[in-house]
């Protein structure tokens, strides 16, 4: 026994009854039907296909580095004020 999305236990009489109802609304038809129905399935396992790939892609890259804490510039040169965080002296305007 079959068991065929919401048709619990499908046997061969209702199949057999599905496949004339198709015959009868398809008629000619239905060879061309069945190939697009397959196509259209083929289609949509390859774009499943696509988007499991592209997760993979993904998640294989590395991770950006983390921002670690703003810490002050250290300065190794001659002016020592500002990696110590002392502000310039200012000039008194000339009046």
């Amino acid at each position: 026994m079959h068991t065929l999305a919401f048709l619990p236990n499908i046997g061969w009489t209702e199949m057999i009854v599905v496949g004339a109802v198709m015959l009868l609304l398809f008629g000619r038809r239905l060879p061309e039907v069945g190939r697009s129905l397959g196509q259209g399935i083929v289609q949509f396992k390859k774009g499943l296909k696509d988007i499991g790939d592209e997760i993979e892609d993904e998640s294989a890259k590395p991770e950006p580095p983390k921002f670690e804490s703003a810490r002050p510039p250290v300065s190794t040169g001659s002016d020592q004020r500002v990696a110590q965080g002392a502000e310039t002296p200012r000039s008194e305007p000339s009046s």
